[in-house]
């Protein structure tokens, strides 16, 4: 390695007909990760534009968008071309714009463009890494998601129904995957602990018809929870608990309980407390579901080692965790039997089921 890391070296491999190739591919991803700040930028001018949603009807000219945005047309020719070159626009020989396959992806991913409007905050966070690695940055994430801090951080009903939101918006595809992997089909009483608005835990009951589903979280959450399970069709196998898993003790009564992006929300101490309380809850056999972004452990993963593991630094508590390092939790509270999945798409979500030995 400390030869290809000489400028010399460097310069004879861009040459070399044997080597060439790979210099190339070498220097084209190297660009890609100093750019890569710029396209973000990029991004989150087209959502807060709403482009890609106004591409939707029909291709447009960039004298056509600029006029709609109130943008100088060579400013919105500059912003298209950038698009195109991402893959998420095309450029037909008239200068007109239409949406490419992954930009009518991106338009189809529920709350997708809420979190990218939401990256405004973590943006700025990431201002200077290096001090938000030593610790010396107030993070604006951290006020965001005030609840990891504790139940008496999150009572602000405004601050509650803003981060429940946007949780609940970008649930429904963690839910989707969740659903497709874990088998739930012999549970009868799912307890959805943070289980927030109840996204997952309705999803849960469509699937399985016989499956009843309990929510717990935060008093704030509780009154959107409730309107929105009482237009479910499956309002009649829903319930909410108000309650903290650091304060109050679980709803008992659950054969499974589900953690679905909660134990990357906090640190060891808390998830140890929680494993064990849930292990204390279920009956013998029950099964508890974990579900939520994670560390590719010995095979660093870009999705989880990248941006979930500086989001949870913003966050300034818990960290995301590999399969193995959360089935290591699971058994040092009690659990037996894990069960990691694999995962359809690691950067919406990784799961695991723990058993609960038969005594």
């Amino acid at each position: 390695m400390r030869l290809v890391a000489r400028p010399g070296f460097q310069s004879w491999a861009s040459a070399f007909p044997l080597t060439r190739r790979t210099a190339a591919k070498d220097g084209a991803e190297l660009f890609d990760l100093v750019q890569g700040f710029v396209k973000s930028q990029v991004l989150f001018a087209l959502v807060e534009l709403r482009i890609l949603h106004r591409l939707i009807d029909g291709e447009m000219t960039a004298d056509g968008l600029a006029q709609i945005t109130g943008m100088r047309s060579d400013r919105m020719e500059r912003l298209m071309m950038a698009a195109t070159a991402m893959n998420l626009t095309r450029r037909d020989k008239a200068g007109q714009y239409g949406l490419a396959r992954l930009g009518a992806a991106m338009v189809g991913v529920p709350g997708l463009d809420d979190m990218i409007r939401h990256h405004a905050a973590f943006y700025r966070d990431l201002n200077d890494p290096v001090a938000l690695l030593r610790g010396d940055v107030e993070t604006e994430l951290a006020a965001f998601w005030p609840y990891v801090f504790g139940a008496a951080h999150a009572e602000d009903a405004e601050t509650s129904k803003r981060y429940s939101d946007l949780m609940a918006r970008s649930q429904q595809i963690v839910a989707a995957d969740t659903l497709a992997v874990a088998d739930l089909k012999h549970t009868r009483h799912l307890l959805d602990v943070g289980g927030g608005y109840g996204v997952f835990a309705e999803a849960a009951a469509l699937k399985h018809p016989h499956l009843r589903a309990t929510v717990f979280d935060l008093p704030a959450v509780e009154p959107n929870a409730r309107s929105l399970m009482a237009r479910s069709k499956a309002s009649d196998r829903l319930d909410f608990v108000a309650g903290s898993f650091r304060d109050d003790l679980l709803p008992d009564g659950s054969d499974t309980v589900s953690l679905i992006r909660v134990l990357y929300d906090h640190e060891d101490d808390t998830v140890e407390a929680l494993l064990f309380e849930i292990f204390e809850t279920l009956p013998d056999g029950g099964r508890l579901l974990v579900s939520e972004p994670m560390s590719g452990g010995a095979q660093p993963e870009v999705s989880g080692d990248v941006y979930f593991s500086f989001y949870c630094l913003a966050m300034q508590t818990g960290t995301v965790r590999s399969q193995a390092r959360i089935a290591e939790l699971c058994r040092k509270t009690g659990f037996d039997s894990i069960r990691p999945y694999r995962s359809r798409r690691p950067f919406v979500t990784t799961a695991l089921m723990a058993t609960k030995p038969l005594n």
